[in-house]
């Protein structure tokens, strides 16, 4: 089959052809329809995620058709159609027990056994548990969950992480509750299914925030009612203003840098809550005061993956399209092949707020 290797940190990917080894107990191989190109992809090829291994095959918003399932697997089968996530769960470990599974802590045999190998019988590692810039990948089934017939695989995949993370953040981490105040800091990939996840939440107003003023039509659509530029030295006061001098209740920091966390701080009401959806490169290191945290009864607080869990909340998103309250196809910026993967991500690492998804035949 053919993949695009990343061979080390900040090299152009390489479509060759690799070979994939058969799904063994509880795993799945899954033929890929889609996968869209994620911020965390481009921090792991550029190397800004120190001691991840290469070679690789990054992409993990994989939607596609089963393939062949390992022994034990009944949940699948050969035809299914189904979203592929990095969220995975061994089940036995204190998170998995706690329904965390997006904390996995637990071993499972892709960790020690490599399905990937190259024309030259090297490994070639899955890039965040998934490798989905490749024709087929092999993954736990817990990784796995059906998507119905009627939802085109390239919208689909988007569930797998941006949107899954986005309004997650909104719903399962924050519990944003109608009426209440929002501002979201960087509106890409993830930070534009915050406003997403705001909207359907009821908050009002939900000010997005962000460098790329090109990024706000598409923050609108999604159902921001402000939207202001980050560089603007009275932005503080504008948010003040918006607010009635309050300040807001939420806070979504969606930017991985240091200067808009520390942004998110000055923008929070008392008994304000800013969520951290962003996973920021290595060394990032934002300068918070506590004292003000104290005085104004303040909460952060970090979400991986939106605290999501596969089996209920993409459902529960597919359920949200269908009702016209969230969009899909409005974030997908273009279609491409996996021989124009290069030019993708070159698209995609100026950092657009829709997302760049490879298609596969």
């Amino acid at each position: 089959m053919r993949a695009a290797v990343c061979y080390g940190a900040g090299e152009p990917l390489r479509v060759e052809e690799i070979t994939v080894a058969p799904p063994k107990q509880g795993e799945v191989r899954i033929a890929v329809g889609a996968c869209a190109i994620c911020q965390s992809d481009l921090h792991y090829m550029s190397g800004a995620w120190p001691g991840r291994p290469f070679p690789a095959v990054c992409g993990h918003e994989v939607a596609g058709t089963v393939a062949d399932c390992g022994h034990g697997v009944a949940e699948h089968r050969e035809g299914d159609r189904v979203l592929v996530s990095l969220i995975r769960a061994c089940g036995q470990c204190r998170y998995c027990k706690a329904g965390a599974s997006y904390l996995c802590e637990g071993s499972l045999p892709l960790d020690k056994e490599a399905r990937f190998h190259n024309g030259k019988g090297e490994v070639v590692h899955q890039g965040l548990r998934t490798g989905g810039f490749a024709e087929q990948v092999v993954v736990h089934a817990s990784q796995v969950v059906g998507l119905p017939d009627d939802l085109p695989l390239e919208q689909a995949s988007l569930l797998a992480c941006g949107v899954l993370t986005g309004v997650g953040a909104v719903i399962n981490a924050a519990k944003l509750e109608a009426g209440r105040s929002a501002a979201v800091i960087g509106v890409g990939g993830v930070g534009v299914n915050c406003v997403q996840g705001a909207a359907i939440a009821g908050a009002e107003p939900i000010i997005a925030i962000d460098t790329e003023p090109a990024k706000f039509e598409l923050a609108r659509l999604c159902g921001a009612t402000h939207a202001l530029d980050a560089r603007d030295e009275n932005l503080v006061e504008a948010v003040m203003e918006i607010t009635g001098g309050i300040g807001v209740d939420y806070v979504f920091v969606a930017a991985g840098n240091a200067q808009a966390m520390e942004l998110g701080g000055e923008l929070l009401a008392k008994l304000g809550c800013m969520v951290i959806a962003s996973l920021p490169p290595a060394g990032v290191t934002p300068r918070i005061q506590p004292r003000f945290v104290v005085n104004k009864n303040q909460t952060i607080i970090g979400t991986k993956m939106g605290t999501a869990s596969l089996a209920r909340d993409v459902p529960r998103l597919i359920e949200m399209h269908r009702e016209g309250r969230l969009k899909l196809a409005e974030l997908i910026a273009a279609r491409q092949p996996l021989d124009q993967i290069n030019e993708a991500i070159a698209e995609a690492g100026k950092g657009a707020a829709a997302r760049h998804v490879i298609v596969f035949d």
